[in-house]
């Protein structure tokens, strides 16, 4: 007789992370480090490796995201994991690539949501561990919110 699937080793879909680095310690690049990792463990994916950008001038097409992308250009790839929606940069440039994440169909997956009751303006879908659906994101550039 097999095994039930809760007594194999099967691994989860797989992620990669993604960490915005600048002006970070040792100690808190573990703690992020960790975070995600936790999050993996907890939500049952495979995370592959986390890429890391600490450079404050890097645009939205810097070397470590152009890395993601091909990473996430790889077959079965679920999505990408960062601690925020703030590691993918300032606003505009976390809208830009939260859009090319979603362009090569992956999912941005958050470990904690954003404080505001008013996301910053991007128009990706985003996924947090407090809330298990999917919710999208406002523009708020549109509607005259700047």
């Amino acid at each position: 007789m097999e095994l039930l699937t809760e007594h194999r080793l099967v691994s989860g879909p797989v992620v990669y992370g993604f960490l915005r680095l600048v002006r970070v310690s040792e100690a808190r690049r573990e703690a992020l480090v960790a975070s995600l990792a936790d999050y993996s463990l907890g939500h049952e994916l495979t995370l592959s490796g986390i890429f890391a950008e600490r450079t404050a001038g890097a645009g939205a097409g810097s070397a470590s995201f152009t890395g993601l992308l091909d990473a996430l250009a790889l077959p079965d790839v679920y999505g990408v994991l960062a601690p925020a929606l703030s590691h993918l940069g300032p606003r505009a440039i976390a809208a830009e690539r939260g859009r090319r994440i979603e362009a090569v169909g992956s999912r941005l997956l958050l470990v904690r949501r954003s404080r505001s009751t008013c996301p910053s303006a991007t128009s990706i879908t985003v996924t947090h561990c407090h809330s298990p659906e999917a919710i999208r994101l406002l523009e708020t550039e549109s509607r005259g919110q700047q």
